[in-house]
């Protein structure tokens, strides 16, 4: 004989247990301003002690409202668009909203506007869009969306709806740190050429060094992988003609160590090396590592808070770019002479 299945507390339970009426109850939840505060945190007691939890589709059917937020990022693993995701979902969900999360896998105009469409289907009152390629915001532009939305971008070309770190700034601090140790000769590793934050600290190292009245090299166009970091540290160390390398991101930098290391060089004794992210882990490369830190739990929490402001009236207006932050650890020292 099967155990009888327990029934989950409704709402009806809810008003029986504190004494009050369920339309009370649902005005609770619904942050009416109308209820008692002696009522409410009765109504809220009961709640916590019998693990009451509201039907969110019942309630938007009564409130027309989903009280969700929709996500639009790419098909990717790395580091920076996976911990947005995560820093906006808990900043959403410390304010009673939810997520619902599509991807693209491609920055074809169909798949931007297919997965778009998709989320706007959902019913959700605000949209953020994290998808880094630049040819995702071109496509952007020339939808009709009709939620506030936000892009968690560095172009300035959606101004008004743009949130991000500022990554010329960061790739200026990075670069401005070597030279002001000493280093004149100095290689940029960077990201995809299609990804909008590695055009934007390629930007930014080139910046430094004009500014400094340096040799300019050619960037190394990459793939953000430490795989690429390695092979590309394997066949730069052949010539050696650098004493320090600015790495568009933690992972390459990662690699590149490794080639020096396998090329018998020393980090930073012979060479120099900055990254960019702080993953958790750079701290503990060997050596560990200096890096531009990014704040991403303050982007996901101003990026809801700009979404809300826009959805109860305001304006929304603090679109300024977070600043961010050099980290320096062992893998950067003076040139030897």
């Amino acid at each position: 004989m099967e155990p009888e299945k327990v029934r989950a507390p409704n709402i009806r339970d809810v008003a029986a247990l504190a004494g009050v009426s369920y339309q009370t109850v649902s005005r609770v939840l619904n942050d009416s301003p109308s209820i008692k505060a002696s009522t409410r945190q009765r109504v809220l007691d009961v709640i916590s002690e019998i693990g009451y939890r509201p039907n969110q589709a019942a309630r938007a059917l009564v409130t027309s409202r989903t009280r969700t937020i929709g996500v639009l990022s790419s098909q990717t693993a790395h580091y920076g668009p996976t911990t947005s995701v995560n820093a906006i979902e808990i900043a959403a969900r410390e304010a009673g909203y939810r997520l619902s999360i599509t991807s693209v896998s491609s920055g074809d105009y169909s798949s931007i506007k297919s997965a778009i469409d998709y989320l706007l289907s959902q019913a959700v009152e605000a949209l953020v869009v994290i998808a880094p390629q630049a040819r995702v915001f071109d496509a952007l532009s020339d939808l009709s969306i009709n939620v506030p939305y936000v892009t968690l971008e560095s172009t300035g070309r959606n101004l008004g709806h743009s949130l991000s770190v500022d990554q010329v700034a960061g790739a200026r601090l990075a670069t401005r740190h070597l030279i002001e140790l000493g280093h004149t000769e100095i290689t940029h590793i960077s990201g995809p050429q299609d990804w909008i934050e590695a055009d934007a600290r390629m930007q930014g190292f080139l910046e430094e060094i004009n500014e400094a009245e340096l040799r300019t090299r050619a960037p190394i166009l990459g793939d953000w992988s430490a795989h690429f970091g390695y092979y590309a540290g394997l066949e730069l160390l052949r010539f050696r003609d650098f004493t320090a390398v600015f790495a568009g991101n933690d992972q390459m930098a990662l690699g590149f160590m490794h080639a020096c290391r396998e090329s018998g060089l020393d980090v930073p004794g012979d060479i120099s090396v900055v990254g960019f992210d702080d993953i958790p882990e750079a701290a503990h490369f060997s050596p560990p590592l200096t890096t531009v830190r990014q704040n991403f739990a303050e982007i996901g929490r101003r990026a809801v808070a700009l979404l809300l402001s826009e959805l109860s009236g305001g304006t929304g207006q603090d679109h300024d770019q977070i600043a961010p932050e050099l980290v320096v650890r062992s893998s950067t020292a003076a040139p030897r002479r």
